[in-house]
């Protein structure tokens, strides 16, 4: 049967409609201790795979963090082939990493991976608060650490500081003012007070080395 053309176009707005609001099932799974290389977090984690629409997307470690009701993020876990050139006539030998952080998008299951400044997977534990990260780096010769602060969506960090030593358990925040405290092993503990594009020293000792987010 012929339908009219003024039945057409409601039609096609309805299904497109439909289309657009689909739903997608987010699913964390059940979590297994693994080993770890590399001197990674003392050589244990535990990781749980990632579905989305009951399809494995990524193996993530740790907790998530909410940064809006619809935008999750989780560290990154993964399987590095660690064969060598002349063991290839045997089984593929597999070795456990911690990567960095990835985004999930609960409405679209589109995942992204985030690009944190001076974050090492080896050495950086990330603390998250709202869109904001807070961490110990290295720069890309791992001959200097930065304690730094990082909010999603700009390109450089808040705060870049170098500090003596190689890196720090994951800083602690508070909401007013905002602001984050690191306390990296044998050295003076230093928390900043975040604004919109920078983060400024509060404590007394070195002057925090700011970096704003120019156009």
């Amino acid at each position: 049967m012929k339908l009219p053309g003024s039945l057409l176009v409601p039609l096609l707005l309805i299904a497109s409609t439909r289309a657009a609001t689909k739903t997608h099932s987010i699913v964390l799974g059940k979590s297994v201790a693994i080993k770890l290389t590399d001197g990674q977090t003392g050589g244990e984690a535990r990781i749980r795979p990632l579905l989305v629409d009951d399809r494995l997307r990524e193996y993530t470690s740790g907790a998530p963090h909410d940064i809006t009701d619809r935008l999750f993020v989780i560290r990154r876990a993964y399987r590095l082939n660690d064969t060598l050139p002349a063991e290839t006539d045997k089984p593929t030998r597999w070795a456990w990493r911690l990567g960095g952080w990835i985004s999930v998008d609960r409405q679209t299951g589109h995942i992204a991976q985030l690009s944190l400044p001076f974050f090492d997977p080896q050495i950086s534990d990330a603390s998250w608060f709202r869109d904001y990260a807070a961490y110990c780096g290295n720069s890309d010769d791992g001959s200097k650490a930065y304690a730094v602060v990082f909010q999603l969506g700009r390109k450089k960090p808040l705060l870049k500081q170098q500090f003596p030593g190689e890196s720090c358990p994951a800083p602690g925040w508070e909401r007013e003012p905002l602001r984050v405290t690191f306390d990296p092993p044998g050295v003076e503990k230093a928390s900043f007070v975040v604004k919109s594009r920078t983060a400024e020293f509060e404590t007394a000792g070195d002057e925090a080395e700011e970096v704003e987010d120019k156009p």
